[in-house]
């Protein structure tokens, strides 16, 4: 079986296999789905395993923004995995993940994320549970109640404001020191924003995308950068209460929402987990912002059996924000052994005493506290892809 770029000769068959992993496309929507496709193919993003011309599996690589403690770095969306289901249960998923990986690594990203279908074919593959997408279900009339504070000026939305929509969400997760959302490319958000069936609607710190759902409301993104605009934006979704009896909402963990509401008692809340994987040591470590206030270095020792670059002694130094990993030679001091499953989960702010009750982690524990509190983070998406 050869591994190959897919190009736009093989939609038909990516088509039908997507169709047999995830159910149908209807077809008025298959059009829509092709030209969405075709930027993916021009650069790279599609992979495929073929035994002679016939595809037998793929994975998407889709382009994202992603904040790690409220500073910007690329990442490798893994997304549309999927194998022939004549074809399964004989290592294909294995060997396309490993190709993904090499693909995301050679298209400069050093850190990627995944919605898993399944947990151990991505473990293997270096990823590990990092946070998750929070879906809260509020009644309706809990928001209208929110009073908005000040005058917030919102606009409809359209294809004509990704720039600025892009631009709101860096200086918003960036001044919340954010740990895991996502933003597509300026092009993506062009083409998201034309649905008829979304309310999009902009305010100069912040937006809102919801939707009806039956006879309820469905809050796809909702981000703001201030008391004021939090009020105004959710207060609007809010003022369809007359209609709708629950508004179901992605959030972050602490979204400000869940403090201005009158009454909060118990929440129904559905977590969509995600997996995260390091794929450039000393590149991740640089790219992520850290706490302003730690200050310090630490050694940890890496195993990575798919990139070799990243398996070894590392010295991790912190200080005003920012991070630096120089690699080591084996005389260097002990310090705590991980592989890269445990690397990428430490690096996505969880407890070094989490890891090492799961058996990520080992070794001395004289850095476990400093890299706590370099790593500190509760990390959510409000996007599923």
């Amino acid at each position: 079986m050869d591994i190959r770029d897919v190009t736009s000769d093989d939609l038909d068959a990516v088509l039908d296999l997507r169709m047999r992993a995830f159910g149908p496309i209807p077809a008025a929507d298959r059009e829509r789905w092709r030209q969405g496709t075709l930027p993916a193919l021009t650069e790279g993003r599609y992979v495929g395993v073929f035994d002679g011309p016939r595809l037998v599996a793929a994975a998407r690589l889709r382009p994202f923004t992603q904040w790690w403690h409220g500073k910007p770095q690329p990442m490798a969306g893994v997304a549309a995995v999927t194998v022939n289901p004549e074809d399964r249960g004989k290592g294909i998923g294995g060997r396309l993940m490993r190709a993904t990986v090499e693909r995301a690594v050679a298209l400069g990203d050093a850190v990627s994320a995944l919605y898993p279908a399944t947990t151990p074919l991505y473990r293997s593959a270096g990823y590990e549970h990092a946070g998750a997408r929070h879906r809260v279900r509020l009644r309706a009339e809990s928001l209208r109640t929110i009073p908005p504070s000040g005058e917030v000026k919102l606009r409809r939305m359209g294809p004509g404001d990704a720039a600025e929509l892009v631009s709101v969400l860096r200086q918003a997760h960036g001044a919340a020191r954010a740990s895991g959302p996502v933003s597509c490319d300026e092009r993506t958000w062009g083409r998201l924003l034309e649905s008829e069936n979304d309310f999009l609607y902009l305010a100069q710190d912040g937006y809102v995308i919801y939707r009806w759902q039956g006879q309820d409301i469905e809050v796809d993104n909702l981000v703001a950068g201030s008391e004021e605009t939090s009020r105004a934006l959710w207060s609007l979704v809010g003022s369809a209460s007359s209609m709708a009896e629950h508004v179901t909402a992605s959030v972050a963990p602490d979204d400000p929402v869940l403090w201005l509401l009158r009454e909060r008692s118990t929440e129904q809340v559905e977590l969509v987990r995600w997996m995260s994987r390091v794929l450039d040591v000393a590149a991740a470590v640089e790219r992520r912002g850290y706490p302003a206030v730690v200050a310090g270095d630490a050694v940890v020792e890496v195993a990575d059996r798919l990139r070799p670059g990243n398996t070894g002694r590392w010295r991790l130094e912190f200080s005003g924000g920012a991070g630096a990993a120089t690699p080591l030679g084996d005389s260097a001091a002990s310090g705590p052994v991980l592989s890269i499953n445990g690397f990428s989960a430490l690096y996505a702010g969880i407890p070094a005493a989490t890891l090492r009750r799961s058996g990520l982690m080992s070794g001395h524990e004289r850095y476990d506290e400093l890299l706590d509190a370099a790593f500190a983070a509760k990390p959510y998406m409000l996007d599923y892809f």
